[in-house]
């Protein structure tokens, strides 16, 4: 089955931008025009693709839809720079998955090499980006995966290294004697989220028990380094971010004890070769911040 290339970038701009007039904007196209194309796409796949809303939102069908057409679009990217045409493919768009800590400490500056791509980038947990890639819902990720998902080609990249901090002030209150299971089952803590495990990890391979501490919840890298600094709780960290704050007496390493999360970059066999320049940037980014084997 064949799809016309307005209808894909029609669903793809309002998949990406929440409405269907800004999608119309963004194409340079009247909303009604957007909303025939979307019509008649459903009515070609038989399926609904687009739950309408605020924002508007992708149906599953949608989704995958949406993803095939932005991989269409990065292999005619390629096709046109390798034959060196005169036509300007412009920026392919792409979505990968990444950890929100490697967002914050590495990821970027590999994004700033690949200039002829533009990002949609998911952010979840490295335990569960995998999960994105087997729905076909991204072409790439970052995961900490043992094995490479169905279709894909995993390159190990390092281990991002994590150490447990508290402000002085903080340990000072809690921890004054010692970081023992007792104080831990007593002083708040910070979690990313519901999926991030790293706390309840580190306090069972230093005590050998497992405690539910009282718990922040707090999806943001930065504001969890904030947060830590600022006294909230006491949280696991990447020590690349928490280095200086530690060096300065910012903050205070709470034991010797240290994690490390060895994470890989997944990526689509079918689409390796278009994304080989996103790649070799991601592995030298990687080999700069992550501690190697």
């Amino acid at each position: 089955m064949r799809f016309g290339p307005s209808q894909l970038a029609a669903l793809s701009a309002v998949i990406r931008l929440g409405s269907f007039e800004h999608a119309a904007r963004d194409l340079h196209v009247t909303p009604p025009a957007i909303s025939q194309r979307i019509k008649a796409l459903e009515e070609r796949i038989g399926a609904s693709l687009i739950q309408r809303g605020t924002p508007c939102t992708a149906t599953d069908a949608g989704a995958r839809l949406a993803k095939h057409a932005e991989d269409i679009g990065l292999l005619e990217a390629q096709v046109t720079r390798d034959l060196a045409l005169d036509t300007d493919p412009g920026q392919a768009r792409m979505a990968i998955a990444v950890n929100a800590d490697s967002l914050a400490t590495w990821v970027i500056p590999a994004l700033a090499e690949v200039s002829a791509m533009m990002f949609d980038l998911v952010i979840d947990d490295q335990d569960h980006s995998a999960d994105w890639l087997r729905r076909g819902a991204v072409s790439a990720a970052i995961t900490s995966a043992d094995t490479a998902a169905p279709g894909c080609d995993r390159v190990a990249l390092g281990a991002l290294r994590y150490v447990a901090t508290a402000s002085p002030a903080f340990v000072e209150t809690w921890f004054a004697n010692g970081v023992t299971a007792q104080s831990l089952s007593q002083a708040p803590c910070l979690t990313f989220n519901a999926k991030d495990r790293l706390q309840s990890v580190w306090i069972h391979r230093l005590t050998g028990r497992r405690i539910a501490p009282p718990t922040h919840f707090l999806a943001s890298s930065h504001g969890f380094v904030d947060a830590t600094r600022l006294g909230l709780g006491w949280g696991m960290n990447p020590e690349v971010m928490v280095r200086p704050l530690i060096d300065q007496g910012d903050l205070v390493a709470l034991s010797p004890l240290k994690l490390e999360t060895a994470l890989d970059w997944q990526v689509s066999r079918v689409m390796a070769s278009a994304l080989a320049p996103l790649t070799r940037a991601i592995r030298t980014a990687a080999r700069d911040v992550l501690i190697q084997p």
